[in-house]
């Protein structure tokens, strides 16, 4: 008679909602002692608000149950999920750059002590440099993280999740593990799942790469919606069912759309051969009056084109607009030639919190407010004002403090900045994240608006509603590189998921 193994993890009749909208639906999966099982689904369908709620960040309904190794696991509570066996290793890894590596992994746990309490510091640096060699990393245990590569940083990340006891781990959880590795380092990260499920360890691997899903997982879990769609075992599938199960369609190769470009405008802005820490080789054009949209996964490089092109991050490759050459690392030169930003992280790299209003609108430029040498204060005041009318800032004055606006509006704060310099190319960043439902129909607007009057626009959004909403051609990004550009009528949600799903698939094959 077969013996029956207790689930690693078994979580029934999960539900979540935020602000009234179902992100999670009655959602049930079960991780067996040693299993690798995958859960996958498009930005948006749950998987992170899955996550979290395991990781006790988010509370459910009674109606949800989970229990860990047979045990009843409290949903909702991080501690409980620490001690039942539950690990957790965060795509953007959580660690204390500025921190040893021993530090790092002591966070995870504990530091060990010697018989009068103090930290024993020989025990310490022996335990974490045993534990990353367990794992397969050959790492200085005394080096501060930001000296380490990626892949040494994920390796302090997993020692870290995991202790010095790896016998109390269940379950762990990996959330785009190989999201910022290099492609030859993804076996290693691999071969150190093989020897965790070895020891009886479940893994809840999550992923985009569906070549990987599908090489390293036992099951695949697809979430849709919120709702789960098919658990299957990784064997039965292929890439293309399993993107058919992901987005409620066939993989149709008639989808994929070359860009219609006016060959007879000029392009104002033309990035050759640029290069970053996740970009590998992107050249385009954008044209007056032209809305060019970037989608892509995280670690795809679309986080980086904005800072790649106005000179916030470190380069290679040319970028020139109207003619002129702007150097890396020059915001000043990328403002003289033209060029506006409105960054994602607004709070930290678009506003002066301290300011008002009127001094965070009227910044970079003042010139026009000028008399002389003098700041003509009242000329700066109804320029402010005529731009909070034309964009509908709601705020009681010019004078309010940039802090007390909403978030919606704050942004509507950092186009108008922009908008009255006139720029020949304004760049969007994550242009509505965290923006209130009217205030982003408004911005839209703002944007098409300026658009029709001879203005070029870079979007580079996570949102794909976003980029159908305003953009003319779309081009999607995959590990640094252009996979696909749509455009026309091919702008559609389901065509950029497709078309992000499809690159992931083809070069699996490639």
């Amino acid at each position: 008679m077969t013996e029956t193994l207790v689930a690693a993890l078994e979580v029934e009749s999960v539900s979540k909602s935020f602000g009234g909208r179902r992100v999670l639906s009655d959602f049930s999966m079960d991780i067996q002692p040693g299993e690798v099982h995958a859960l996958v689904g498009h930005n948006g369908s749950g998987k992170s608000t899955f996550v979290k709620v395991m990781a006790g960040f988010h509370e459910t309904g009674p109606e949800a149950k989970a229990a860990v190794s047979g045990q009843t696991l409290a949903l909702g509570d991080p501690l409980e999920a620490q001690r039942l066996g539950l690990r957790f290793v965060f795509q953007d890894l959580g660690l204390f750059h500025g921190m040893s590596v021993v530090d790092n992994v002591a966070l995870g746990s504990d530091y060990p002590r010697d018989v009068t309490g103090r930290i024993d510091w020989r025990k310490a640096r022996s335990e974490t440099k045993k534990l990353l060699q367990s794992l397969g990393y050959n790492i200085d245990v005394n080096s501060r993280v930001e000296k380490l590569s990626m892949v040494g940083r994920t390796g302090v990340a997993l020692a870290r999740a995991l202790g010095t006891s790896t016998d109390e781990t269940r379950v762990l959880v990996l959330d785009e593990p190989t999201a910022a590795l290099p492609s030859r380092s993804v076996e290693d990260l691999f071969a150190m799942i093989r020897r965790l499920t070895s020891r009886g360890i479940g893994i809840l691997y999550i992923s985009h790469r569906l070549d990987e899903v599908l090489s390293i997982s036992d099951r695949v879990t697809v979430l849709r919606d919120g709702k789960k769609i098919v658990t299957r075992n990784a064997a039965d599938l292929t890439e293309s069912s399993l993107i058919e199960h992901m987005i409620g369609s066939t993989l149709d190769e008639s989808a994929r759309a070359s860009s219609e470009r006016d060959q007879s405008v000029e392009p104002i802005l033309i990035a050759d051969d640029l290069h970053t820490k996740e970009l590998r080789g992107v050249s385009f054009e954008v044209r007056a009056g032209e809305v060019l949209g970037f989608a892509g996964i995280e670690g795809s490089g679309r986080g980086e084109i904005a800072g790649a092109l106005f000179g916030g991050i470190e380069r290679t490759g040319t970028v020139t607009v109207d003619g002129q050459v702007v150097p890396p690392r020059r915001t000043d030169r990328s403002i003289t030639a033209g060029m506006g930003l409105v960054p994602a992280d607004r709070s930290r790299l678009g506003l002066v919190r301290g300011w008002s209003v009127q001094e965070n609108l009227t910044l970079p430029l003042l010139r026009s407010s000028f008399r002389g040498w003098f700041l003509n204060k009242r000329s700066e005041k109804k320029e402010c004002e005529i731009w909070i009318e034309q964009l509908d800032i709601k705020t009681n004055g010019a004078g309010d403090p940039i802090g007390s606006l909403s978030g919606g509006n704050q942004q509507k704060v950092m186009l108008a900045r922009w908008l009255r310099a006139e720029p020949h190319v304004m760049i969007l960043d994550e242009p509505t994240q965290g923006v209130d439902v009217g205030s982003i129909a408004r911005i839209y607007s703002v944007v098409r608006d300026a658009a029709a009057a001879g203005t070029a626009f870079i979007v580079c959004s996570s949102d794909e509603d976003e980029l159908v909403a305003v953009c003319d051609r779309v081009i999607i990004l995959n590990r640094g590189r252009i996979s696909q550009i749509v455009s026309g009528d091919d702008i559609n949600v389901e065509t950029i998921e497709r078309a992000s799903l499809q690159s992931l698939a083809m070069e699996g094959t490639s």
